[in-house]
């Protein structure tokens, strides 16, 4: 599979070896076929953010062993859905964002400087 790019045009940064992220569990933030929710963000979780997901339908925090999820924990860095953190922008509660480890597809949907006001050194 080809190295996806990140917001910058340059080659993807890793976003999580653990929990180990990524629509294909590669640990990038790489989207392709069947990636319906377009896994592109790579953010820096918080509690809020986690709570927030939860109410959205998502629970981002409770372990699913039979897919291998350890739910996640404040700290932690996940392959987001893009649409999932735009909402959580709107809401105030977007989470910190990796954009060396972001897919450079995410700014079909966002553009760069909102992504670099929630920006996380990598």
């Amino acid at each position: 599979m080809p190295q996806g790019k990140n917001v910058f045009g340059e080659p993807l940064i890793p976003c999580s070896m653990e929990p180990l992220t990524g629509w294909y569990r590669t640990g990038c933030c790489d989207t392709g076929p069947g990636d319906a929710g377009l896994h592109l963000v790579c953010v820096e979780v918080t509690d809020e953010f986690l709570e927030f997901s939860v109410d959205a339908g998502n629970d981002l925090s409770t372990p699913i062993p039979e897919y291998n999820f350890p739910g996640l924990t404040a700290g932690d860095r996940w392959c987001l859905c893009v649409s999932r953190w735009q909402e959580a922008h709107v809401a105030g509660v977007a989470p910190r964002v990796v954009l060396e480890a972001t897919h450079i597809s995410t700014l079909e949907f966002v553009t760069l400087e909102e992504l670099q006001e929630f920006a996380v050194e990598s």
